[in-house]
């Protein structure tokens, strides 16, 4: 590892819900008199995204930000003297992937592979890179563990071509991974712009306005969701712990609710009475998903949110953005 007195992170998808909460929490952490274990109190963050999806505004100021597609070369110069790169850049909403399989695989598999050989270039010690739950849609045992995967939707596939490209990279060059497998993340900066929200976001934010909110199906989907704090969790731990090197972990909450209990719970919360509206099912989702999270237990982890304080943090970020007219 570099042995420079500052540690530089590189975080693509920056803007995005997941990149802009990292980035937030590994500041927080460096200001907070330890500094990150193991790192110190002395980072440099950069940031790239091209704002296709995720929003400038969410971008802490002092991340050195570059407006740029990870699917360009222009990002090779970027990654000089970086130490850890997470890789969260991706077209991640099944509907559009569904719809637009080719540039799912541009974006998803050549984005990503550009994002590896820039880090191999630069001799990055470490990227630490996002699979998905959707690598389990066409399994039917469960929970889910790391070692059995059927992806069936465009979007899963794409995420199974990036495992390959990751094992290849370690294998012929070395390049050291994390691989994370992301159940139903929630929290502030949840992806409400998607064309297709998360239910979260989506039932939150209609409750909100007084509309009625939609439930695609019959609403008996179930999905293990893991708040976004949680997860930065062992993002940090994946920086310094060798033990999670060249390694995958299901990264979720190990319980799983239907998407009407969903729906109650936090129309409960808001004190609302309105029904939702049902709509034809989506084509390519699994009908439920629960993480077995054993793999990430083993290095000390362990989901620390619960699901009604996750949602009370979620209800009062979207709350501030609608009254500031963001939403």
């Amino acid at each position: 590892m570099s042995h420079r007195k500052e540690a530089t992170i590189l975080i693509t998808g920056v803007a995005g819900f997941i990149g802009s909460n990292l980035a937030d929490r590994l500041l927080a952490e460096a200001a907070g008199g330890k500094g990150i274990p193991n790192l110190g109190a002395d980072i440099r963050i950069i940031g790239i995204d091209n704002l296709s999806y995720g929003v400038r505004e969410q971008i802490p100021e002092s991340v050195e930000f570059y407006d740029e597609d990870v699917r360009s070369k222009a990002i090779y110069t970027l990654f000089h003297d970086v130490d850890y790169v997470f890789h969260f850049a991706a077209k991640n909403c099944i509907a559009d992937c569904q719809a637009d399989p080719v540039e799912t695989a541009d974006m998803n598999v050549t984005g990503t592979v550009n994002v590896f050989e820039a880090a191999r270039r630069a001799g990055v010690e470490k990227v630490i890179y996002a699979e998905s739950s959707a690598l389990y849609e066409g399994c039917d045992v469960l929970p889910s563990t790391e070692d059995r995967v059927d992806p069936q939707s465009f979007y899963a596939v794409s995420k199974l071509s990036t495992m390959h490209f990751a094992e290849a990279y370690a294998r012929f060059y070395g390049l050291r991974f994390s691989a994370l497998r992301y159940f139903c993340v929630y929290g502030p900066r949840q992806d409400y712009r998607r064309t297709i929200p998360p239910v979260f976001s989506a039932f939150i934010i209609k409750l909100l306005k007084g509309e009625q909110p939609v439930i695609y199906g019959t609403g008996e989907k179930r999905r293990d969701f893991i708040y976004v704090d949680d997860i930065n969790d062992f993002h940090l731990q994946c920086m310094t712990d060798e033990r999670t090197t060249g390694k995958v972990f299901n990264l979720g909450y190990g319980t799983n609710y239907s998407v009407n209990e969903i729906y109650r719970v936090i129309a409960k919360l808001l004190k609302s009475n309105i029904e939702p509206v049902y709509k034809p099912d989506l084509p390519g989702e699994a009908f439920a998903n629960l993480a077995d999270i054993t793999e990430a237990r083993k290095l000390g982890w362990a989901p620390k949110t619960d699901l009604a304080t996750g949602l009370a943090k979620s209800i009062e970020f979207i709350q501030r953005e609608i009254v500031l007219g963001r939403i």
